[in-house]
């Protein structure tokens, strides 16, 4: 445990990571890949590009010296990232790197203000939330690797369809190479897949939300084409029927946990829905006796993703009903037919069906899901029913 002196000496450094923000960070990330430019195989260069990742790692540092004093609070956040981790094949080793390279960024940015004193503080505080996560990720690793079909590292799957379900996303089939089992997974939750590809300058890790119930034999992840996504496009354009792709095993916390006689409430927009349908297809496959909401926002008819098999589910099961809005409805989409709603979603318009006792899922781009949170808490929602999925670094809504 950490000693009284040590939590008031991180607390008292608190002003100065607020003064810095973010270029704490992102001085960081710069530092730490100057000197180990092997670590550029294992995080995900995107989201250094776009700032998310150095604005989530600085809100992590800044809430670990806040919370110092009570770290039952970042439970969570800690949960989270150690599925994340394990998604990334997070090593042991790779921690001493990360606090050396944190504690040299604190002394460069922090000039005078940071003495010894902090930085032995900050050292140990470091050493004993990486040892949570080691231990935590250990134990992650040898669950899934001791189930049914489950291994530790990479394993290689075949890409066994490849199905384009709209204009911007294509589903992948993947089969394992050996025919064994594959490990169950919990719907919510993410595949990742690992690219050494001569088009790629560095090793490639992406994590993609499986996109069916689970089964025992395959897996289904669902990929948005990004623009300049490097990986996404390379999936498109260049993995087809019979090619090999390194997989690791299934990760993550946001998972669907609701009895069959609670009702549950699903939205989604854009790739966001690609979680969404797992949790549909797994409470049909078991089911779920209590009504089942669909709710699903897109920019138009071309990239309304699986929209015919939503409708086929709806006509054979009494319980499930569903609402989509187009944002902009091409002059051939039909209302009613291929969409209830033009323009963003407005739950108002549903109120019937968003009832307090529901479980809601939803996953999609920030601002909508943002707006998802404040309009379900506006028609009284309990926040504990709410749950989301943030697609790359995490942000609090």
């Amino acid at each position: 445990m950490l000693d009284q002196h040590t939590k008031d000496v991180v607390k008292s450094t608190i002003p100065l990571l607020e003064a810095a923000g973010p270029a704490l960070t992102t001085h960081f990330y710069q530092r730490m890949f100057e000197h180990n430019p092997e670590l550029k195989d294992v995080f995900n260069l995107a989201h250094q590009h776009t700032g998310g990742q150095p604005v989530a790692l600085f809100n992590a540092v800044a809430a670990y010296a806040k919370n110092i004093d009570n770290l039952e609070a970042l439970g969570a956040a800690v949960e989270r990232i150690a599925h994340k981790h394990t998604g990334f094949l997070i090593k042991p080793e790779q921690y001493a790197i990360v606090g050396g390279h944190l504690l040299a960024t604190l002394k460069e940015l922090g000039g005078d203000a940071v003495t010894e004193e902090v930085l032995t503080a900050w050292g140990n505080a470091y050493g004993f939330l990486a040892d949570i996560f080691i231990n935590r990720e250990a134990q992650l690793y040898q669950q899934t690797a001791a189930k049914t079909g489950g291994w530790e590292g990479t394993r290689r799957f075949v890409v066994q369809a490849k199905t384009p379900e709209s204009t911007v996303i294509t589903s992948f089939l993947l089969a394992p190479e050996d025919g064994q089992p594959v490990v169950e997974f919990t719907p919510g939750q993410y595949l990742s897949v690992s690219l050494d590809h001569e088009q790629l300058e560095f090793k490639e890790i992406r994590q993609y939300s499986l996109s069916d119930a689970p089964n025992g034999s395959t897996y289904r992840i669902s990929v948005k084409r990004e623009q300049g996504g490097k990986v996404s496009n390379l999936l498109h354009e260049h993995y087809q029927v019979g090619d090999i792709i390194d997989v690791v095993a299934p990760a993550g916390d946001f998972v669907l946990n609701t009895a069959a006689e609670t009702p549950v409430v699903l939205l989604s927009a854009g790739v966001g829905l690609t979680p969404m349908k797992s949790m549909l297809n797994q409470l049909l496959s078991q089911s779920h006796t209590a009504n089942i909401t669909w709710v699903h926002a897109c920019e138009d008819g071309a990239q309304h993703s699986f929209k015919q098999a939503i409708k086929a589910k709806r006509d054979v099961n009494t319980n499930l009903e569903s609402y989509v809005w187009y944002r902009q409805p091409l002059a051939t989409d039909l209302p009613a037919e291929d969409f209830d709603f033009e323009g963003t979603v407005e739950l108002n318009n549903i109120a019937e069906s968003i009832v307090p006792n529901a479980q809601y899922y939803f996953c999609g781009p920030i601002g909508f899901m943002k707006a998802i949170k404040q309009q379900l808490l506006g028609l009284n929602v309990p926040e504990s029913q709410l749950h989301y999925e943030v697609f790359g670094p995490h942000a609090d809504l």
